[in-house]
């Protein structure tokens, strides 16, 4: 089970402001590029600059937006279109460049540290990697969990709003990040295991 697949009614919610988007002259790739643009911008912001805790309250805001602004390119791609194969790119690797500028900064709270943080960024990025190999073994683009990217949105974002607040974190808290490690690498191999029993091999 995970959050991905509650997408269909996530997008139901959305189709009419993508209608008027697609008669705007709105484009699927202008609305990928501005999402990483954004995640990044904000990453990086709260990284360098460590404005304080309390910056951290954008993290979950900017997650919610980011899946609206995700779930609105794919149906401007799928519903009005404009499927191609930049978007095909832009869609893969625009999603692991938000994704690490998203986590990075969660690096700088104890206690996190920067090799789990990290491990959690690069295990990510394999795990879409994994995902979008599905096709080329005759399966489809895998998107199964336990931790693919809607639900890593959906707990960095809990912990965006968690630091915000100011509560402390235990000690026991650094475990957090290798368990979410653990599950993004179970993540992958799902993705392995499911893509090739559905190309028969």
């Amino acid at each position: 089970m995970s959050i991905y697949e509650l997408k269909p009614r996530f997008q139901a919610l959305l189709r009419p402001l993508v209608g008027r988007l697609a008669r705007a002259g709105v484009t699927a790739n202008q609305v990928t590029v501005a999402a990483c643009a954004v995640s990044v911008a904000l990453g990086v912001w709260l990284f360098f600059a460590a404005p304080g805790r309390w910056a951290f309250a954008l993290i979950p805001l900017w997650m919610f937006l980011r899946m609206a602004f995700n779930a609105i390119d794919g149906m401007l791609a799928r519903e009005h279109g404009q499927k191609s194969a930049l978007g095909a790119f832009l869609n893969e690797l625009t999603d692991v460049i938000s994704d690490a500028a998203l986590y990075a900064p969660f690096a700088l709270i104890a206690p996190f540290g920067g090799f789990w943080v990290g491990a959690v960024i690069v295990l990510a990025g394999l795990s879409e990697f994994a995902g979008a190999l599905g096709p080329t073994v005759g399966a489809s683009r895998r998107y199964d969990g336990p931790m693919g990217k809607s639900d890593r949105a959906f707990v960095f974002g809990a912990l965006g709003l968690y630091v915000a607040l100011g509560w402390p974190l235990a000690g026991w808290t650094a475990w957090l990040m290798p368990l979410l490690a653990a599950l993004v690498a179970w993540t992958i191999a799902n993705r392995i295991r499911r893509a090739l029993a559905e190309a028969g091999h």
